[in-house]
């Protein structure tokens, strides 16, 4: 069995706990079944492919599809900015599929045009931050979808009819409860993509103490 014990708690162990109870097992996991028991032996290349292919499965669960995603998390392991020739071999997707992500990916704001002196290609390079690329994709994820939807909301409290009347009130009740909470979700957001990554993270730290 493949494990990795952590020898160094990050919280204290009550007494009575057995040794070893905190290790954690990798068998039959699913880091177990994509990379195998040799994890540590992996070659670069090997780990850049499968980041590039777990990145572009990540991804659709935050609004992109996969091939925007793996085109990202390629630029994001890149030390150089890459042209479109290069994201097109290494990916092996055709010139008009990178064309139309990486105008995605410029739209998102995670990736930027880089022009090089004496270069007729364009490049292209991911920031590299990824406190800066969690809190963009969360600004961009509000914009096009909790904005509109509680745009929405405001417009349909506003209906004609006698608010007192059984089947308007129970709508208008559903409908203001989901729009204070689109707010208050509104508000929280608007401070994660304002904070500092330090006072986020030791404000939360705070939470579990």
């Amino acid at each position: 069995m493949t494990s990795l014990v952590l020898t160094r708690p990050l919280v204290a162990i009550p007494a009575g706990i057995p040794q070893g109870y905190f290790s954690i097992s990798f068998e039959n996991s699913e880091m177990h079944r994509r990379f195998g028991s040799n994890i540590r032996d992996m070659k670069l290349e090997e780990a850049q492919q499968q980041f590039i292919a777990s990145w572009g499965a990540f991804g659709t669960y935050w609004g992109i599809n996969r091939t925007m995603a793996q085109i990202h998390a390629l630029l994001l392991i890149s030390p150089d900015p890459l042209s479109q020739d290069e994201i097109m071999q290494q990916l092996n997707i055709s010139r008009g599929n990178v064309n139309m992500n990486i105008r995605d990916l410029i739209d998102w704001g995670l990736i930027d045009r880089i022009i090089k002196p004496g270069e007729r290609k364009e490049f292209f390079s991911a920031e590299k931050d990824i406190w800066k690329v969690a809190t963009q994709i969360v600004k961009e994820r509000k914009k096009r979808e909790l904005d509109p939807m509680l745009k929405l909301l405001d417009q349909l409290e506003d209906i004609e009819g006698d608010k007192k009347e059984k089947n308007i009130k129970q709508f208008t009740d559903t409908i203001n409860g989901i729009r204070r909470f689109g707010q208050q979700a509104d508000k929280m957001l608007d401070v994660l993509v304002k904070a500092d990554e330090n006072w986020f993270l030791g404000n939360l730290m705070k939470m579990f103490r």
